[in-house]
């Protein structure tokens, strides 16, 4: 009877260590960015033919962050391929400065992405309460602002028995009607 409890206790303590392996250990937002040195999917495009020039003494010197003769306008060249104009690029398009304006009317934070991301971060390590959680550093982004979040469905019926028009809004469960 002893064995096979204490069978029983290495098979648990085995799976402990195995979850433990597998988590992302980068402490961010929603654990978005890969830890790993495998390729980026998005960093792979497809480059222009290379040309063998005429005169290969009249090369340039390479310089760290220069052009590249194959492949001279590389981000332009992602902006066409995803639908965009490279000229609008970087900037506020025309329809969306009043916008901007209007949101930051009463100033803005310089570094507020980085405060809150660290602000986030210690919340989530102070309301997840969990011990595993925190020792392994898995998302609880779900978990830590569950108190916070919004009942979709409460809410619709609040705006439906105000009155309120609610011209969309998916069901319940998926497939209901």
């Amino acid at each position: 009877m002893l064995a096979r409890h204490g069978a029983m206790a290495v098979a648990i303590a085995a799976m402990l260590a195995l979850t433990a392996c597998s988590g992302d250990k980068t402490p961010n937002l929603m654990n978005l960015r890969s830890s790993t040195n495998g390729p980026d999917e998005f960093g792979i495009l497809p480059v222009k033919a290379l040309e063998l020039p005429e005169d290969l003494t009249a090369l340039p010197e390479p310089t760290l962050g220069g052009t590249n003769r194959t492949d001279a306008t590389p981000n332009a060249d992602a902006i066409i391929a995803l639908g965009g104009n490279p000229k609008a690029a970087g900037g506020i398009p025309a329809g969306d400065s009043a916008l901007v304006r209007y949101a930051a009317r009463a100033g803005t934070t310089a570094g507020i992405r980085e405060t809150l991301a660290a602000e986030d971060l210690e919340y989530r390590r102070k309301n997840d309460g969990r011990l595993l959680e925190r020792l392994f550093n898995v998302n609880v982004y779900f978990k830590a602002y569950r108190k916070q979040s919004l009942d979709q469905q409460a809410e619709l019926q609040r705006f439906r028995k105000a009155g309120r028009r609610t011209p969309s809004a998916p069901p319940a469960n998926p497939g209901e009607e």
